[in-house]
C-alpha cells in the first residue's frame, strides 16, 4: 500500500498526543525514545493496509518498535483510555445518544489460530474469532441503562428479552422466521428496527482498517489493540469536525 498523503493530521495529532504516555528519562541512559507520532503512524499504516509488519516502509520506525508499543499500551489500557476520552468529548458536546444501545457481531478468520485459552466454544472457535461491537463506551459506568436494545433476529430469545425487561431494558429484535412461540414482539417498536444501519455503517467502516478483517496475529491482545486504535480514529473524525 503506497502512502497517500499523512495517517494523522496535525489537528488530530494535537488530540491524541496529551493521551498518550510520556516518555521516562533513564538515569543509566539507554536507547533514546522513538516519537510517540511516528510510532503511532506506523501502527495505523499497518492496521489500515493489512500488511506484513515485515512490510512496513522504511519511513516508520523499525517493525518491532511499533509492534511493542503497540502490546504494552493495550496491556497498559492506553488504547481504551484514548477511545473513551474522545466518546467523552463527544457526550459534552451532547452528540451520542444513550438511550439506545444497537447490536451486532463479526467474524474474521484466524489464519495462524489463537492460543487454546483465547478459542471459543464451538465449531467457530477451530477457525476464527468472534468480536462484537456495541455502539458505544462511555468513560467509566453509565449513568443510566440504555432503554432498548435493538439487534437482528439471531438475538430474538425469550430468556433474554426477560432478563433484560427485569433491569427495565426493551430488546426489540425481529422474530425468527421458525419461530413456534407466540410472538411477543411489539410491531410497533419493531419502527426503531430500521435504525439498525446505525451499527452496519459501524462495521463497514471497521472493515476499511484491513487489518481487522482478518486476524493474522496469534496473540489477542494484538487484535484487541489494532480493534481499539480503529475505533478511537473512527470516533475522532467526529470530534474533529
Amino acid at each position: 500500500m503506497a502512502r497517500s498523503g499523512p495517517l494523522l493530521t496535525e489537528v488530530q495529532w494535537k488530540k491524541i498526543a496529551p493521551l498518550l504516555p510520556k516518555p521516562r528519562k533513564h538515569r543509566k541512559g539507554g536507547r533514546p525514545w522513538i516519537d510517540n507520532r511516528r510510532v503511532l503512524e506506523g501502527i495505523l499504516w499497518i492496521l489500515r493496509s493489512g500488511a506484513r509488519w515485515q512490510d512496513l516502509p522504511e519511513e516508520y520506525p523499525h517493525p518491532s518498535t511499533c509492534w511493542r508499543r503497540l502490546r504494552d499500551w493495550e496491556e497498559q489500557g492506553v488504547w481504551m483510555k484514548v477511545w473513551r476520552a474522545f466518546l467523552s468529548e463527544l457526550n459534552e458536546r451532547q452528540q451520542l445518544k444513550w438511550s439506545e444501545s444497537f447490536l451486532d457481531g463479526s467474524f474474521a478468520p484466524a489464519k495462524k489460530g489463537a492460543a487454546e485459552s483465547e478459542k471459543p466454544s464451538g465449531a467457530r472457535g477451530r477457525s476464527g474469532w468472534w468480536w462484537s461491537t456495541a455502539a458505544g463506551h462511555r468513560a467509566g459506568r453509565p449513568r443510566q441503562k440504555p432503554m432498548r436494545v435493538i439487534a437482528d433476529k439471531a438475538y430474538d430469545s425469550d430468556p433474554l428479552r426477560e432478563r433484560l425487561a427485569r433491569r427495565g431494558i426493551e430488546l426489540i429484535a425481529p422474530h425468527r422466521s421458525n419461530r413456534k412461540k407466540p410472538a411477543t414482539q411489539d410491531g410497533r417498536a419493531l419502527r426503531r428496527y430500521r435504525r439498525r444501519w446505525i451499527v452496519e455503517r459501524t462495521n463497514a467502516w471497521l472493515g476499511n482498517f484491513r487489518r481487522l478483517v482478518v486476524r493474522y496475529d496469534r496473540s489477542l491482545t494484538i487484535y484487541r489493540a489494532f480493534f481499539h486504535i480503529a475505533c478511537f480514529m473512527i470516533v475522532l473524525r467526529r470530534v474533529v469536525q
